[in-house]
């Protein structure tokens, strides 16, 4: 069954709520049952999401959104120049 899906900046904010509950003395496993998340969610949000802000968060999300589209570009660009090359070769 699968979970929740959390976008980035409520992972920085779940993140960030596990280190208040610990900076109060909360045990680690104690704080994942508080927000839901298993600790090998909470390992892996930390390992992408860790030390970042959720500023830092928004301007990564565009950023990829922007490489995607620059991806594509390119591949049609790609492909847009293989096609001129085969007619070009077929006038010839």
């Amino acid at each position: 069954m699968p979970g929740k899906k959390y976008t980035p900046e409520e992972i920085i904010r779940k993140l960030r709520e596990v280190e208040v509950l610990q900076g109060q003395g909360m045990k680690l496993d104690e704080a994942l049952r508080k927000i839901e998340v298993s600790r090998n969610t909470y390992c892996r949000w930390k390992k992408e999401y860790g030390g970042m802000r959720v500023d830092q968060a928004k301007k990564l999300k565009e950023l990829e959104k922007e490489n995607s589209r620059l991806k594509r570009l390119v591949a049609d660009q790609a492909l847009d120049i293989q096609m001129l090359k085969e007619v070009a070769s077929k006038n010839f």
